[in-house]
């Protein structure tokens, strides 16, 4: 009976792994793939410091990604308010004893890598809002009482995380907490009411903000007006993207990240420099993967038949396409710079993990579409 049991194990193990959602892995490995090249391209044709460390972090993080898309739904539907308890803790330990660097107090030095716990928030955000919103009906979502919980589960990080300070973060957590309030049923006069109240607390909020913050959006609405200073990033980006033209500079080629005008063109500006060297052309399949990716994910939510697994799946969707389409309109000058990465892209462990993190659960969710969790 024992071997008959380990070969069922075995079985349902390799069964597991053969129905994983192999298109979504071939995508996501070849954006990944686009990263270590730029990031070879950023070290002006080595491996070293970066892509190498990128390569590394990726296979540890893709392991990681077949074990969470293996497990069933339903654990990660159990265990949900521990990971938002967890995730509290750490931003707590970083405003104890996290480290600073750049300015800001938003890491913990694990000696291996720097855990940056507000990026794996906002995953348990959503998360803790799909568990909260699965039993939800409509007379529910039309009660204000019933929705102050959901607002509390997302205030909480977003305080802990604006005093690191990380504006960035903090809107992704709001945007990707209302997006979760619209696919569960919210009614619309939520919405405006909310869309009011941050109109209306701007004027409040520009004093609370840091004088760094402040700088970034005037400079924003006139990058001119300091071009050597808080100016500088955003100007350096659109020279790169405007060098690169149709069909790019070429392959370690991009004058402004090879002569070091291009800042962080490991990190945030990481699309400029692959769109200097493979200009138009370069930058549409990028995005074009990325798309790819949201089509598949979008369609994951769908095939869903329990509301948790299509809130999640679709709120993790809505997570990475925000990162993406920050990431670009930042780098265009379409939106101040916020510090936001690109997904898969850019150099950073947390990133990476938070990613793939990400894809496995929404993996987890398309493999175990029928199964039942408790309410």
């Amino acid at each position: 009976m024992r071997r008959v049991g380990i070969s069922q194990s075995r079985q349902s193990f390799w069964s597991k792994l053969w129905a994983l959602d192999w298109a979504l892995i071939i995508l996501i490995v070849m954006v990944a793939c686009i990263g270590f090249i730029a990031l070879y391209s950023a070290a002006e044709g080595s491996f070293s410091p970066w892509a190498s460390k990128q390569m590394a972090r990726f296979a540890v993080a893709f392991a990681g990604m077949i074990v969470i898309a293996i497990i069933d739904i339903k654990w990660w539907f159990r265990f949900t308010w521990l990971f938002y308890v967890v995730g509290l803790v750490l931003l707590l330990i970083v405003e104890i004893m996290g480290h600073i660097g750049m300015g800001a107090q938003r890491w913990i030095n694990l000696g291996f890598m720097q855990l940056q716990p507000s990026e794996l928030m906002k995953i348990v955000v959503v998360m803790a809002l799909a568990r909260y919103f699965h039993s939800a009906t409509l007379e529910d979502m039309r009660r204000i009482t019933f929705l102050i919980i959901p607002l509390v589960i997302i205030l909480l990080p977003v305080g802990l995380v604006m005093l690191q300070p990380d504006l960035g973060t903090s809107i992704m957590i709001l945007m990707v907490g209302g997006v979760m309030y619209f696919v569960a049923g919210a009614s619309i006069w939520i919405f405006i009411a909310g869309i009011a109240a941050v109109l209306g607390a701007i004027p409040i909020g520009w004093h609370f903000m840091h004088e760094y913050q402040q700088k970034r959006v005037l400079t924003f609405l006139n990058p001119e007006s300091d071009p050597l200073g808080a100016g500088y990033h955003i100007t350096q980006s659109k020279i790169a993207l405007g060098s690169g033209g149709i069909s790019g500079r070429g392959f370690l080629e991009g004058t402004q990240s090879r002569l070091n005008f291009l800042p962080e063109k490991q990190t945030d500006f990481i699309f400029t420099l692959w769109a200097e060297e493979h200009g138009l052309f370069g930058g549409a399949l990028l995005l074009g993967l990325f798309g790819l990716i949201f089509l598949y994910c979008f369609i994951i939510s769908l095939r869903c038949r329990q509301n948790y697994s299509r809130y999640l799946a679709l709120g993790l969707s809505v997570n990475i396409s925000l990162y993406v389409i920050l990431n670009i309109a930042m780098v265009m000058g379409l939106i101040p710079v916020v510090g936001i990465p690109l997904p898969l892209i850019s150099y950073g462990g947390t990133s990476m993990v938070a990613a793939l993190i990400c894809f496995g659960l929404m993996m987890s969710c398309s493999m175990h579409y029928d199964s039942k969790v408790a309410h």
